[in-house]
């Protein structure tokens, strides 16, 4: 998305402030069973296999998915596609196959005995909660209606507790990583502060990471009033939006080579997930009126490269890993992802009106992903990562 115009006053921009109401609760839930590019990564060995290169590969058709129901109440309405309409189900039922490898299915069991008193974290913006919730479904479909559980909901940490494993599965919402804050009633992004957030990764057994979309958001989209320092700023107007990721990157990559044992932590970075709301990028030389991944049914089965421009923030983040001592291991989703045009919400979701889902070129949401779905692969591509 193109960086918005600007107009200075005293040396900062007026916009639209975002204010979300910190809000708790804690209720007891039974849920039923109802590399790449050039950022350096490990690459998992799988049993009886060469290296396996996870990331690239093809979707094939499998009945077997997906492997939980909609009715998992920890679903946010907003990536419940079927409860709130979606009239078809093929996009469910494909399963990522790398090109040289077999890689295992998640087994809920399987996770939480390795994982036994440990805990999880995802730290980030909405597409780490569309993560974070798919793993916690995916997890628990594998374990008796009897088993215990229970979520905190908060902001910006909420908490799902697997207690027969003592296992907790959380989301830290963090759409920049690094620290927002009020000043004078504003909303302030200060690029080289993050000891606000950072302090609440700190012990955690795994962590995974990820930020882009929030960067690029204009208008009354946009989460700050204005970013700190100022001089980088002004000085870098044509420039911002990604200068201004890079340093917020590399303010969080300080922090992690810095903070974090990585003899005790694990470290992931999921890759840039990207977005569906420009036809041309997948019907190349095709005359379309369309606006949007609204009517989209099926994924692109092969691609003999990136569909449509491959994102901007994906090169600042690979940049940014390579520079780091420490580099996590870069859950390169982004090109699987690019091949799911099929998988959004479109405007099956719980947060638009009827008026707006009668106006999908305006209205679909062609950013988050609907659960079941496409971030299923992403966990399952995780649990590799993490124990094979």
């Amino acid at each position: 998305m193109a960086w918005p115009s600007r107009t200075f006053s005293f040396h900062f921009i007026a916009l639209c402030i975002i204010l979300v109401q910190s809000r708790v609760s804690a209720v007891v839930l039974v849920l039923r069973n109802h590399r790449s590019h050039s950022a350096p990564h490990r690459r998992p060995m799988l049993a009886n296999q060469t290296s396996c290169a996870l990331f690239t590969g093809s979707w094939v058709r499998d009945e077997s998915y997906p492997v939980y129901q909609y009715s998992c109440p920890i679903i946010d309405p907003e990536f419940n596609c079927q409860m709130y309409g979606r009239p078809d189900s093929d996009y469910l039922k494909y399963r990522w196959q790398p090109m040289n490898c077999q890689i295992p299915k998640l087994n809920g069991v399987d996770f939480l005995t390795r994982m036994r008193g440990k805990s999880v974290m995802f730290v980030g913006d909405s597409l780490g909660r569309n993560q974070w919730q798919s793993l916690v479904c995916m997890i628990a479909a594998g374990l008796p209606a009897s088993s215990r559980t229970q979520i905190i909901r908060g902001d910006p940490l909420s908490t799902f507790k697997f207690l027969d494993y003592g296992v907790s599965v959380s989301f830290y919402r963090a759409p920049y990583l690094v620290d927002i804050d009020s000043v004078e009633g504003k909303r302030v992004l200060k690029l080289d502060e993050i000891r606000g957030n950072g302090n609440a990764w700190v012990g955690v057994d795994v962590l995974s990471f990820n930020t882009g979309h929030w960067w690029t958001h204009k208008g009354s989209l946009q989460g700050y009033y204005t970013i700190i320092p100022i001089s980088f700023l002004i000085n870098n107007i044509n420039q911002i939006k990604y200068l201004a990721l890079d340093r917020g990157l590399r303010t969080w990559a300080r922090w992690v080579d810095t903070n974090i044992d990585t003899t005790r932590t694990r470290v992931f970075f999921q890759g840039i997930s990207p977005t569906h709301y420009n036809p041309s990028e997948w019907n190349a030389g095709a005359v379309t009126t369309s606006k949007s991944c609204y009517g989209e049914t099926m994924p692109m089965m092969a691609t003999s490269g990136y569909p449509g421009t491959y994102p901007d923030q994906m090169k600042v983040l690979q940049t940014v890993l390579g520079s780091m001592n420490k580099p996590p291991f870069l859950l390169d989703i982004t090109l699987l992802s690019a091949m799911r045009k099929d998988a959004h919400p479109s405007i099956y979701s719980g947060d638009l009106t009827p008026e707006q889902r009668a106006n999908p070129d305006h209205s679909a949401d062609c950013s988050h992903w609907c659960l079941p779905g496409l971030p299923d692969t992403w966990n399952q591509l995780f649990y590799t990562a993490l124990f094979f």
